[in-house]
Order: structure tokens, then C-alpha cells, then sequence
């Protein structure tokens, strides 16, 4: 009959085999992310030869110095304001309608592109002149197209805005419907 074994002993794999070992499964990744690699290779040639690399290393040997720039120049009410506006333009950004927005930036830019081309001249226009031009469907147009404008401008829009207050100030809208 056989002896029961009472003691196991591990394979122990030598330092070189382990070395071959390791290696192969780097070789094999580098293989598997090629593309990845020679892509990321690529972008850090273009930041080294733009001299970004010169300055990120700069950047971090005077790493200190340059935190305590940071932290000097983003400790003031100035940077808070900026950092506030930024935010508050980014959010009315997303709110923007770009479809709608389109035409009236076509608009704009022929208008400013009339203007361009006009004469620098200093011919006055009289009350005569701007009733007559008013039967100009450009203009006139241009009027109608104004005055909707303005309209828009003019309605109500409280209940859409974000509020910059703090919101100890802000306790007297609570119980205000629109802000609900």
C-alpha cells in the first residue's frame, strides 16, 4: 500500500525562467496594444517637438514655486468672480438652441458683411431718407426681425435664470411658485 504524502513541496521557478517569463508577457501586451501605443508615441513626439515636454519637465522640477503662484494668484476675489461668470456661461451655453441661433448668426454675419462693404462716407441720412427706406423689403425685414427680437427680449424670463445669490439670500423665493 501506498504512504500518505504529509509534506508538499513547491516547484520553485529560477530567477532567469521567471525573467523569460515576464518578458514574454510584455512582449505579448505590447503586441495586443500596438496600435494604442504607436498612437500615444506619435502624440508624444508632436508635444516634444512643439516644446511641451521641455515644459511640463520645467513645471514639475519648480513645482513648489509654481503651486504657490497658483494657489497666490487663485486665492483672490478676482479669480473667484471669473471662476463663478465661467461656470454660470457655461450652463446658459447649454441652454442655447443652436438650430435657432443659425439664422440669426447668418444674418448677422451679412449684415456685418454690408457694412464691410459700404463706403466710409459721410453722407447724412434725413427723416425723408430713412421713411423711404423703410419701403425697402430688406430693411424692412431687418426691422421686423428687430422688433421680434426686442419682443423676445423683453418677456419674462426670471423663472429661467440661475441665481448667483447666496442662499441666505435667497430664502425671501422660497415660497415663490415660479421658483419651485
Amino acid at each position: 500500500m501506498a504512504k500518505a504524502i504529509k509534506q508538499i513541496q513547491h516547484m520553485r521557478i529560477s530567477e532567469d525562467d521567471q525573467r523569460k517569463k515576464d518578458l514574454r508577457e510584455i512582449e505579448d501586451s505590447l503586441l495586443k496594444n500596438k496600435e494604442a501605443l504607436l498612437d500615444t508615441l506619435d502624440m508624444v513626439k508632436h508635444m516634444h517637438d512643439r516644446g511641451i515636454i521641455s515644459l511640463l519637465g520645467g513645471l514639475f522640477a519648480e513645482g513648489d514655486k509654481v503651486l504657490q503662484i497658483l494657489i497666490k494668484k487663485a486665492d483672490t476675489k478676482e479669480t473667484a468672480n471669473t471662476l463663478k461668470n465661467l461656470l454660470l456661461m457655461a450652463g446658459i451655453l447649454g441652454t442655447l438652441n443652436v438650430k435657432q441661433l443659425e439664422p440669426i448668426l447668418l444674418k448677422l454675419n451679412a449684415g456685418i458683411a454690408k457694412v464691410s462693404e459700404s463706403k466710409d462716407e459721410d453722407d447724412k441720412m434725413g427723416y425723408f431718407d430713412i421713411v423711404r427706406s423703410l419701403k425697402d423689403p430688406e430693411i424692412n425685414r431687418s426691422i421686423a426681425f428687430l422688433f421680434e427680437f426686442l419682443k423676445g427680449m423683453g418677456s419674462e424670463t426670471s423663472h429661467l435664470e440661475r441665481t448667483t445669490q447666496l442662499p441666505e439670500h435667497q430664502a425671501h423665493h422660497a415660497n415663490d411658485d415660479h421658483y419651485l
